[in-house]
């Protein structure tokens, strides 16, 4: 069948002028060009991002327009969320995907600009906050946020990490601004610096911290989850695009509902596509984008985001990133209201799936689910050399991690396994006879 929906794709990572374009009428009066921002490696946005150019479900939406024109997206792939707002203020980008705080700033220059944007749907969220996390070196001898006082810290300034860092700290009694040298950096860069020692730990959004940790080459400090604050990631469009062209507006968020619905439909296969896609392993993928996953997605915008997104306001302003932003003003559900239609108020109510834990075996195309930590761990002593992956819920905040990675206590006849060590060393502190053991210890006494 011919389509008229034609992708001009751009390789991943090219630099900023490698392709462009806007929603504008091309030369021969009939092309529209659509360029849409994201971040393929921030893996709780694919389904605004990488999973749904993989699926080419909006291709397919822009084609059934039959409104006379012949669609171009232009796909750029960034590695955070402030090069896609500064490409949407200077009007080269039409629709972007980013975290909770860049939503923000994308909102507030967007208004200082004159070239305003909307949150118009959200891609995946925690409502506890598990979706960022600080890690230190393997081999580092620092236990809990406490011990970061004077120490070098690396993160994205103005990212959703950069929030939970400094909420976090505070809650420690440490001055984010004061106490630790900040080191501005982007995921990957933080991470070398991490690696080469120069930075003592990392606070960073989805899939870095999961990505280091399986690698070996980081252990998690801190669960984004002890916040207890919601975190996401949404869609934000430019206003004029989405006043000039609402049916194209609407048919990226039809494909949006689409990619959440394969991803909910089919796990296992929507992390080998995004994995195939950003060069990540599927492993990591699926610990935040799983049946059971860190990342809840759907595109409605609840009203536990808003309010958090709120909230939020505050910390951009005390770091003088932002001032006021008017967060209702920003938000906008008009477009996927009209997109999902009676759809919307159910997914309003709907919440994430309940914790569980979890195996994939090798080369199976389905994971299993386990009751519990133990029994999952029973399953592994018996099957270790058929097992890809082994997911285990933290005992306190219910975020996923990998079973070989956590810190695993023993508490009667229990075990409870949980993401950092201050976590598991507070429940300790709670229970008398529990204590810390290792991962070995754990399978032999499930076995």
């Amino acid at each position: 069948m011919k389509r008229s929906a034609v992708v001009a794709s751009c390789l991943l990572l090219l630099p900023l002028t490698a392709c462009g374009g806007t929603a504008t009428a091309g030369s021969d009066g009939s092309t529209i060009t659509v360029t849409v921002g994201y971040q393929s490696k921030t893996i709780n946005t694919v389904t605004a991002g990488t999973l749904l150019r993989s699926l080419g479900s909006f291709e397919k939406e822009l084609d059934a327009l039959h409104d006379g024109h012949t669609y171009k997206v232009d796909w750029q792939d960034y590695a955070t969320g402030a090069p896609i707002t500064a490409q949407m203020t200077a009007g080269k980008i039409d629709i972007g995907s980013m975290g909770d705080f860049p939503l923000l700033i994308n909102a507030a220059r967007g208004q200082q600009l004159g070239r305003p944007t909307r949150l118009v749907s959200v891609t995946g969220y925690n409502l506890r906050g598990g979706l960022n996390t600080v890690v230190t070196a393997p081999g580092s001898e620092l236990g809990s946020l406490a011990d970061l006082k004077g120490k070098k810290v690396s993160t994205s300034i103005g990212s959703a990490a950069d929030g939970t860092l400094i909420r976090a700290l505070r809650r420690v009694g440490i001055d984010p601004d004061k106490d630790i040298q900040k080191l501005n950096q982007q995921p990957a860069v933080g991470a070398s610096a991490l690696a080469g020692g120069s930075a003592d730990a990392l606070s960073q959004f989805v899939a870095w911290p999961g990505l280091l940790a399986y690698q070996g080459k980081a252990k998690a400090l801190y669960d984004g989850a002890q916040l207890n604050l919601p975190t996401f990631h949404g869609v934000t469009a430019r206003e004029d695009f989405a006043q000039k062209r609402p049916d194209v507006l609407e048919a990226f968020l039809k494909a949006q509902t689409e990619a959440t619905d394969y991803l909910d439909a089919h796990p296992v296969s929507a992390a080998e596509k995004v994995a195939e896609a950003t060069g990540l392993p599927a492993e990591v993928v699926y610990l935040y984008n799983g049946a059971h996953g860190i990342s809840t997605f759907d595109p409605a915008i609840k009203p536990k985001l808003v309010s958090a997104l709120k909230q939020d306001v505050s910390i951009l302003k005390s770091a003088k990133l932002t001032g006021d932003v008017d967060v209702d003003a920003f938000v906008d559900d008009r477009y996927v209201r009209k997109a999902l239609g009676a759809d919307y108020a159910e997914r309003l109510s709907t919440g994430p799936a309940p914790v569980a834990s979890e195996v994939w075996p090798r080369g199976a195309r389905q994971v299993r689910t386990f009751k519990s930590p133990a029994e999952l761990l029973r399953h592994v002593a018996r099957h270790e050399a058929t097992i890809r992956a082994a997911y285990v819920p933290d005992a306190t905040t219910g975020t996923l991690w990998f079973a070989d990675k956590a810190v695993w206590v023993t508490d009667g006849g229990r075990l409870l396994p949980f993401v950092a060590p201050a976590t598991a060393e507070v429940y300790v502190a709670g229970h008398t006879g529990a204590r810390v053991i290792t991962y070995a210890d754990a399978l032999r006494r499930a076995s």
